[in-house]
């Protein structure tokens, strides 16, 4: 383990708030590791029925749209039911994760290892290297929309970014699935800005994502006197992230009202939902992105078994240009390139010459 990634264990996320490019004032541990971390044992993340947008009238989805507004002003996380999303996909897509990690040689992963394209690190990611600051206990794998058979591309080749057939066309319909809630989701934050709510139709259809496979190995009684945390704290860089809810403990969000953690547990089948950085920019700090971090479960039993994610960031293209909404006066940022406010901030992971220009 490298010396920084030792550090990162004791780190809080001030000593990288350079890389910041929105205001987070919030201070917390990367890791829980033997802090003394405080919880908040009584808030509840929302449950929203996503249904009343899908399915209901004007008057559903402006109440939808308050709901899900007051989410995510108060803490930037919301639990999604109704979407219509099939849970037997989830299941479907947990069993792929597991074949995807554990199936498939480690030197035949490497020949997909993690490389910046575009704005995003896209490919694999072996563990304890998912950042160069913190030595997450998780292995992972980007595919971003280029990885996927979507667009009629003639020249798209399934072996550029998968190392077996078979895997794409499972993670494709959870990408296809979740592509048909991005327009709800969207229009109904907006409308809870009091913002025309098809402002971003145009630019988030057939728009850039990331969809990261997670796998979390058993913990070895090495790894669970380490400190080191299944997946450091952070916010993350996008729009909103959708993430169906994992059977096994971990999921921890910040309350920045109070500066404690929140466990969160969420019904299987449903989507966890979050607001991300491109958020708190266009939203003029209204909409923060949420910290958040996956630390070892309180059961020792569970600790004994894997633990599998599928989170989907929703982007914008990376020459699209982040601006503070229109109305939402006096703008606290200026204009800036997806691409630019991308990778300064992903920098922090990565090396500073990860960020362009």
């Amino acid at each position: 383990m490298s010396d920084r990634k030792a550090q990162g264990i004791e780190a809080t996320n001030q000593a990288f708030r350079q890389y910041d490019q929105v205001a987070k004032r919030q201070e917390y541990h990367l890791a829980e590791a033997q802090h003394r971390e405080a919880f908040d044992e009584e808030t509840r993340i929302p449950i929203l029925d996503l249904g009343r947008v899908l399915r209901g009238n004007e008057a559903d989805k402006q109440a939808f749209a308050r709901d899900l507004g007051d989410a995510a002003r108060r803490l930037g996380f919301a639990i999604l039911e109704g979407h219509g999303v099939d849970p037997r996909l989830y299941d479907e897509a947990d069993e792929r994760i597991l074949a995807l990690f554990t199936e498939v040689p480690l030197e035949e992963k490497l020949r997909y290892r993690a490389r910046r394209f575009g704005s995003v690190n896209q490919g694999y990611f072996p563990i304890k290297e998912t950042t160069e600051i913190h030595p997450d206990l998780v292995e992972g794998w980007v595919f971003c929309r280029r990885a996927f058979d979507l667009d009629a591309n003639p020249s798209y080749a399934e072996e550029d970014f998968w190392p077996r057939p078979g895997f794409e066309p499972v993670f494709r319909r959870v990408c296809e699935a979740h592509q048909r809630l991005i327009h709800p989701v969207m229009q109904s934050l907006l409308r809870s800005l009091g913002c025309d709510p098809h402002l971003y139709d145009d630019k988030l259809t057939a728009t850039n994502f990331g969809l990261r496979a997670n796998h979390y190995p058993p913990m070895t009684a090495a790894d669970q006197t380490s400190g080191a945390g299944r997946m450091l704290g952070h916010e993350d860089v996008d729009l909103f992230t959708f993430l169906p809810a994992s059977r096994v403990e971990g999921l921890q969000v910040l309350n920045r009202a109070n500066g404690k953690w929140i466990r969160l547990d969420a019904p299987r089948g449903s989507i966890i939902l979050n607001t991300g950085d491109y958020m708190q920019r266009i939203s003029n700090d209204i909409f923060p992105s949420t910290t958040h971090r996956v630390s070892p479960p309180r059961d020792a039993g569970e600790r004994q078994r894997p633990r599998v994610s599928l989170p989907m960031a929703i982007y914008l293209w990376e020459d699209e240009v982040l601006e503070v909404l229109p109305g939402l006066e006096p703008p606290k940022y200026e204009p800036i390139k997806a691409i630019h406010f991308h990778t300064r901030i992903t920098s922090k992971y990565y090396g500073d010459d990860y960020a362009v220009g």
